[in-house]
């Protein structure tokens, strides 16, 4: 020890110990001195004062941020068992609105929770649901168990289909049991035989004609119908998630569209009946952020130190009115979704993945769908038929690959099968990962779909290389050996439209971006894409005139068949319709841009050339079809290649451009509602650039407005 160290327990240690050991100063005063001098709005920037330091400042103290000071407001926050000590919570013959209102506000939770929000936050805030086992009503007992249960079912799907991202769902069960011990068959009996008991006391307090009008039995009647209604709703929703459990993806589809269609009706009358049931404000029945601590058992800051590991994010628990709705909409979802296996070839599946994707459904919905078409992650199309399988199949039948056809010299090569089995087992993980991507919220796609074309270049990669070595086979150079690489590089230019689809639908795209975006689909992809598709189309052609040939040699050309029309006929009108479109768009920029009705940014600060290698930053990994530089996207569009050309001709060929849309969308028979509302959309647009086309606004220095609420890719064009 040195000499100069006091002892401990000394007088100079104990002097030293007496010294504070901060000189604390109050800058109160001084601190509201100095922010008088800012302004409204205005902020104090220092080096050691940055973003993250302002927002954790932001943070502290805040309600919605902040769990601690919401459970500050509060003195007292009961359990379970506190409640039912104190009287507060009954576990035994609870009034009818009160289980109305309890079985309601609990579909509240559980819609909040498949919203994006915690267990913790909504479904567990129902104190019934933390030990359902103490519960003697039998009603309320049942009615818990099975929530609990579904809420397992859920969690289960919609891992195992992984296509869910922090916002849309969050999985942690923060220490809470799901019912264990209980199994489905049980809590299906249950909820039947409660649904017994109520039917029974319907039955006897229903008014007979012979009896006098009795307004409290009618209204106790009218309260056991809702809550037998409610109970065997829960049994229906209940039962279809067992029913798409099932192995036999066939066979319990079929079940559960018996039960979505008792569920749908059963929901309308819930609906009907909410007031029923126990309320203080009227916000707990329609708006949203409930007060659910106005029903029994509910306690919203039980659990508000459980927080998920994501951003904080205050949880609004809906109204009743809204989850029933929301329950009923995602009963007609998973209506569409059992519709997929009566879909015809492996294409038309993967074009209804694109569809229902559209719509922007549930996470729920989104992953039943996937779980549907692939069961179990074995890679068997509905559990039966492997991918690859699947895929040949589409291949013989449908788009008629020379190689698969009985005349071809390949058709028995026992080494042609092996590479082109091969082949089409590394085509599997591409094209799983396109169905997967389409199960994602539309915000992840587009990154996703960037991924998804790195899988899809080394796919083009495989698919040439195969197409050599068959040609190799064969001897000499065929047009019909490129088969399985146009395959590829169909997938792959889809992939990109959607890919650049999808920024307009996210809402990437500033204005003066439109003139390339627009460019880039039209005259590059779609020209793509249509000749891609007229090659497929040869090869039908020569199926055809082969399948001709032999049914001359074997009947009478008056018992021919007539022509029938053929999938590719449909999808090469709407690439031409789609071509077509995106040029008049791209015409009618230019227009704009040299009238100078559109609002440019400064290029000292943003370059164009930067802002377009950005955009299309995903498509350098593809080789096929090769990605536009930008210098040569401005040799192709400079306005030297018109040197006499004005705002006036561009809107001339924009007119065109929209003129033949229109035609080719109202050339297709049976067309889809997507379809409809195009055929419109370039028929209004072809109004107003013919408008602009003889000079009218010509002296309007406004800027068009583009209104996309019709259609997130193509907008109605509007002169102000």
């Amino acid at each position: 020890m040195d000499d100069k160290t006091p002892e401990l327990g000394s007088p100079l240690s104990q002097e030293c110990s007496a010294q504070p050991l901060y000189n604390w100063l109050d800058v109160t005063s001084a601190f509201i001195e100095a922010t008088d001098e800012l302004k409204q709005g205005e902020l104090f920037h220092d080096s050691s004062f940055g973003l993250f330091e302002a927002m954790s400042a932001i943070e502290m103290m805040d309600p919605k941020m902040d769990a601690g000071m919401v459970c500050n407001q509060k003195s007292e926050i009961l359990n379970l068992e506190q409640g039912i000590e104190m009287g507060k919570i009954i576990i035994k013959d609870i009034a009818l609105p009160d289980q109305i209102a309890i079985i309601d506000t609990t579909f509240a939770c559980l819609v909040t929770w498949l919203e994006g929000h915690s267990l913790a936050q909504t479904v567990f805030t129902s104190l019934y649901t933390h030990n359902p086992d103490i519960i003697e009503d039998r009603c309320i007992k049942a009615f818990t168990l099975a929530i609990l249960k579904m809420v397992d079912i859920i969690k289960d799907k919609v891992i195992r289909a992984s296509v869910y991202e922090e916002e849309d769902f969050q999985p942690l069960l923060y220490g809470f049991q799901l019912a264990p011990k209980v199994t489905e068959l049980r809590v299906c009996g249950m909820l039947k035989e409660v649904e017994e008991e109520y039917n029974k006391k319907i039955k006897n307090t229903r008014t007979r004609p012979t009896e006098k009008k009795d307004d409290v039995k009618e209204l106790q009647h009218e309260q056991y119908m809702a809550v037998h209604t409610r109970i065997k709703a829960t049994r229906m929703i209940y039962t279809t998630l067992l029913d798409l459990n099932k192995k036999e993806v066939k066979t319990g589809l079929e079940e559960a569209k018996k039960h979505l269609d008792q569920s749908s009706s059963l929901l309308a009358v819930v609906k009907q009946s909410i007031n029923l049931g126990t309320s203080n404000q009227e916000s707990d029945l329609q708006q949203v952020n409930a007060d659910i601590s106005s029903v029994m058992g509910f306690e919203p800051l039980v659990n508000q130190r459980l927080l998920p590991p994501t951003f904080p994010r205050y949880t609004k628990i809906v109204g009743r009115l809204e989850a029933i709705e929301y329950l009923m909409n995602l009963i007609e979802r998973l209506k569409k979704v059992c519709q997929v296996t009566n879909q015809p070839n492996f294409q038309a599946i993967m074009d209804f993945f694109i569809d229902f994707s559209k719509e922007c459904p549930c996470i729920l919905s989104r992953s039943i769908l996937q779980l549907i078409f692939l069961p179990y992650n074995n890679k068997r199309v509905f559990g039966v038929e492997l991918l690859q399988d699947s895929i040949k199949e589409y291949l013989r039948t449908h788009v008629c690959f020379p190689v698969f056809m009985v005349r071809h010299p390949l058709y028995n090569h026992q080494q042609a099968k092996e590479h082109i089995d091969a082949f089409l087992s590394k085509a599997v993980r591409p094209i799983c990962q396109l169905m997967q991507v389409h199960g994602h919220n539309r915000a992840r796609q587009r990154e996703k779909l960037a991924h998804a074309l790195e899988e899809l270049s080394s796919l083009q990669d495989e698919a040439e290389q195969l197409d050599r070595e068959l040609s190799n086979m064969v001897g000499r150079s065929n047009r019909e050996v490129s088969c399985f690489s146009n395959w590829a590089l169909y997938y792959t230019l889809r992939t990109m439209i959607q890919h650049m689809q999808l920024g307009f639908e996210l809402e990437l795209y500033a204005v003066h971006e439109y003139h390339y975006i627009y460019w880039y689909l039209s005259e590059f992809l779609y020209k793509w894409l249509e000749s891609t598709l007229r090659r497929l189309e040869v090869m039908l052609q020569e199926k055809e005139s082969q399948i001709d040939q032999t049914q001359k040699s074997r009947i009478s050309r008056k018992k021919a068949k007539k022509k029938k029309s053929r999938p590719i006929d449909r999808e090469m009108v709407l690439v031409e319709a789609f071509q077509a479109m995106t040029c008049g768009y791209y015409k009618a920029m230019i227009g704009f841009k040299m009238s100078r009705k559109l609002v440019q940014p400064n290029y000292d600060f943003d370059q164009e050339k930067i802002r377009y290698e950005h955009r299309l930053s995903a498509f350098t990994i593809i080789m096929t079809p090769p990605p536009v530089q930008y210098e040569h996207f401005l040799d192709m569009t400079h306005p030297s290649k018109y040197p006499t050309a004005g705002p006036a001709y561009f809107f001339q060929m924009a007119q065109q451009a929209f003129q033949q849309a229109r035609q080719r969308f109202e050339s297709i028979s049976n067309p889809t509602e997507e379809m409809t509302v195009l055929g419109i959309i370039a028929k209004t647009n072809f109004v107003v650039v013919k408008l602009l086309a003889s000079g009218h606004m010509k002296e309007s220095p406004n800027p068009p407005e583009f209104d996309f609420s019709s259609h997130p890719t193509y907008p109605i064009i509007r002169l102000k």
